[in-house]
């Protein structure tokens, strides 16, 4: 932050066990915690934190998404960096939490990411963008029980064999997507994509159990018709296919030939 020249206030110390900032209430919270994180502790006496349920012990990830929730101000946004499994776990308290927070409203979009994303782990992430009142103010639409999905997962192009990275047009359309859904224009500016995005309401979201998988929601992206009438792509697929057999049996014959040249020809069965 210091480098960013960003003024900050940090404290060192244990966040879930013994927070520095108890009274802290801010508009934004932009965080990556860790995924996952099994080895952990939580404060049960701070039961303003864990309003939604008590996180379970071996998973983190709800822990994090409520103490931060406990930092928003009134109208506090808060865009999260997640594991994948996050969105649809099951585990111990995890489902029961995520089903108060969905019942709360405040869940305003959820964005599925591409794999290889960052250098230290392969895990698939999402994006949870939370929002602790979203009736209209001034600059957005009133989205009281509605959740926009985007799936990014195909987005983004391959910087090295191991990594993935967004490029400005994917970063842009995934933002843009999710400013003119919450704009006061939205009717006229947003509209639901096949395979990118989907807005659903609670009654959606209940039908599915709570589950926050961008891909439950989202319609599936029809095929694009190449032009090809059906009988010329099968001849085509055939005559190909037939080639590929004729190689694949001169390949056998010849690894039998060479078996039998170093005494072991092979004796199969019929």
């Amino acid at each position: 932050m210091a480098i960013r020249g960003i003024d900050a206030n940090i404290e060192l110390g244990d966040t879930f066990m013994n927070d520095k900032f108890p009274e802290l209430k801010v508009d934004y919270v932009i965080a990556n915690p860790p995924f996952n994180v099994s080895d952990y502790s939580i404060n049960n006496a701070e039961t303003h934190k864990w309003k939604y349920g008590l996180p379970p012990q071996g998973n983190a990830n709800y822990a994090w998404l409520q103490h931060f929730i406990s930092k928003l101000a009134p109208y506090g946004a808060a865009g999260i960096v997640l594991a994948n499994g996050s969105m649809s776990s099951e585990i111990a308290t995890e489902g029961d939490i995520r089903k108060a927070m969905i019942e709360a409203d405040l869940v305003d979009c959820m964005v599925a990411l591409p794999s290889q994303l960052f250098y230290n782990t392969q895990i698939p992430a999402c994006l949870w963008f939370l929002n602790r009142n979203k009736t209209e103010t001034t600059k957005f639409r009133n989205r009281s029980n509605e959740i926009l999905f985007i799936d990014a997962r195909e987005h983004g192009s391959m910087i090295s064999r191991k990594q993935r990275e967004l490029t400005d047009k994917d970063i842009a359309e995934i933002s843009e997507t999710y400013h003119k859904w919450r704009g006061k224009n939205a009717k006229k500016e947003y509209k639901d994509i096949p395979g990118f995005c989907k807005s659903a309401n609670i009654e959606d979201v209940r039908k599915n159990k709570y589950i926050l998988t961008p891909g439950r929601y989202i319609d599936f992206k029809q095929a694009e018709d190449d032009g090809i009438a059906f009988e010329e792509k099968m001849k085509t697929l055939t005559e190909t296919l037939a080639k590929q057999m004729q190689k694949a049996n001169e390949l056998d014959n010849a690894i039998k030939e060479n078996l039998q040249k170093i005494g072991y020809g092979l004796k199969i069965k019929k």
